[in-house]
Parts: structure tokens; sequence; C-alpha cells
């Protein structure tokens, strides 16, 4: 299985007048989120499921991946590392799982793949970090394929 964690790309900032979950990306966040996509585009396997939070700016962050993609409550603002794990099927699942979502989540679940701990790691904005699990003797081996920044893709 590879599990994709993407961050959202840059958002406006909320205000008392404009709701979290109603923040949209900027115009900075859209170049973000289409230099990342073109990229993904060419590395994604066939077999793949892209999966996002109900917030705005994640939705308007998969639109420009041009793929068919689920909206998940389990993985709004606030989400737990485990919610992730289990939205995507960690590490059972077959094929490639894309978990658009937020931080400090996303830093957590990557910290508990490769740590074994959560921690508060940080994952820029629009940045990917790709894992992959395949069983090896009796458990799971996970490995860091990639980590990309929208300023290198």
């Amino acid at each position: 299985m590879d599990l994709i964690l993407w961050r959202h790309a840059e958002a406006e900032e909320g205000s008392s007048t404009l709701p979290d979950k109603k923040r949209r990306l900027t115009a900075r966040g859209e170049n973000q989120a289409k230099q990342v996509a073109r990229w993904l585009r060419q590395h994604l396997p066939r077999k793949r499921r892209v999966i996002v939070s109900p917030a705005e700016r994640t939705q308007q962050t998969a639109h420009v991946l041009e793929l068919p993609y689920e909206i998940e409550p389990m993985l709004g603002i606030g989400a737990a590392a485990a919610d992730v794990l289990t939205v995507a099927g960690w590490p059972g699942q077959s094929g490639a799982v894309v978990i658009i979502g937020h931080q400090p989540t996303l830093g957590r679940v990557a910290a508990l793949l490769l740590g074994g701990v959560e921690a508060d790691w940080s994952i820029k904005k629009g940045g990917v970090w790709w894992f992959s699990a395949r069983a090896r003797n009796d458990g799971t081996q996970t490995t860091l394929r990639a980590v990309l920044n929208p300023d290198f893709a």
C-alpha cells in the first residue's frame, strides 16, 4: 500500500467573519497545488483513491489533481492521526491512497509512521509525504518514498 499525505496548499487567513472550514486557496496556493498535482499525476499508480477533508481549501487542492475524490468528514480540521490511518485503510489497503488534509494532523501521522509515536512534525503547505507499507517477516515495514515541497515540484 502507498499512503500519500498531501497538505492543502496556501490558503487565505481566517477571521471572525470567515470560518476556518470556508477558507480558500490564495493565488500562490493555487500555483502550489498545480505544481504538486502535475508531479503526482506523473507518479501515482493507476489503482488509487483520493480522500479529502470537507474544508474548502482541501477540495480546491484536490480539484487541480483532476481525479475523482471523496470527501470524508473524519479528515476534517483537528482530525486525529488514527482517523487518517483508519480512513486510508493503512496498511492493508491495496494500491495508493492520497489523503488531502491539515496540520498538525498530517505531521502527526508522518511521525507515527516513521517513529512509532505521534509528534508535531511540520509538513509545508502544499507538501507531500509518500509512504509505502509492505509485509516483512511477521510485521509491516514502512518506508518513506518521497517528500516533496511545492518549490521543488
